[in-house]
């Protein structure tokens, strides 16, 4: 499988296979009381913005689509101007839930795309050594995304009650972006829509058609900005990068 992968792919302009990044923000703001998630100030930067700003840098993406509700596709564009995000080729219209936002963006991106990643809009703070070891072994393997072990311990549970406690040293909080051949994810988004299949991430529609995904390194500090108390841990990641 992973030879097949490598000999498939087209290059990019620095040689490595050509990727597209598809970011869905079109979330609404219903967890983080009024405030929109996407645009909301962080650290003197709106939150998309910081997203953007680190797949820009990322020498192995070159292509980015960003996904969002129609009332924001004009701010956005302009947000992409203001900070000279140039590999942003399109912001498009999402659909109805987080999987068909996706679909239509990578229906948006380029024909010579070899790589989707695909990548939370609300994730501000990947670095740029997951982006790296995410695509490259995504280039490898067919399918890969980055994820840390968790550090609870989680039970199942019914009704309030406990029925099992899980094996904590198997278990992986996974992150973004979650990085597949192209062609074969949105082929395995658009099948689990039509069949019906509950998905959590976009790795779920990947194994659902048998793909196996690596997991790489991620990192505690790229989480998700979904509530206050996220945007309050936020402020604190950049204090701490700042004292570095």
């Amino acid at each position: 499988m992973a030879g097949l992968f490598s000999k498939l792919f087209h290059r990019g302009p620095e040689g490595h296979p050509y990727c597209a990044a598809v970011v869905p923000a079109a979330g609404n703001a219903s967890r983080m009381q009024g405030i929109d998630k996407i645009l909301t100030d962080l650290g003197g930067m709106p939150v998309l913005a910081r997203t953007l700003l680190a797949l820009q840098e990322c020498p192995l993406i070159d292509e980015i689509v960003v996904v969002t509700r129609e009332d924001l596709i004009v701010p956005i564009s302009d947000l992409c101007a203001q900070y000279a995000i140039d590999k942003v080729t399109k912001v498009v219209r999402g659909g109805r839930d987080r999987a068909e936002s996706v679909s239509l963006g990578l229906r948006e991106i380029s024909r010579q795309a070899e790589l989707a990643a695909i990548h939370d809009g609300a994730r501000p703070f990947v670095s740029q050594e997951i982006l790296r070891e995410v695509l490259e072994t995504a280039a490898k393997t067919g399918a890969a995304a980055p994820a840390v072990p968790v550090k609870d311990t989680i039970k199942q549970a019914a009704d309030g009650k406990v029925q099992r406690t899980l094996d904590r040293s198997t278990l992986f909080a996974v992150q973004t972006p979650q990085v597949f051949q192209a062609g074969f994810i949105a082929g395995a988004l658009q099948r689990c829509r039509e069949q019906g299949i509950p998905l959590t991430d976009d790795c779920s529609a990947a194994e659902a058609l048998g793909m196996t995904v690596t997991l790489t390194t991620g990192s505690y500090e790229n989480l998700k900005i979904t509530t206050p108390i996220d945007l309050a841990m936020g402020e604190a990641i950049l204090q701490c990068q700042a004292q570095v």
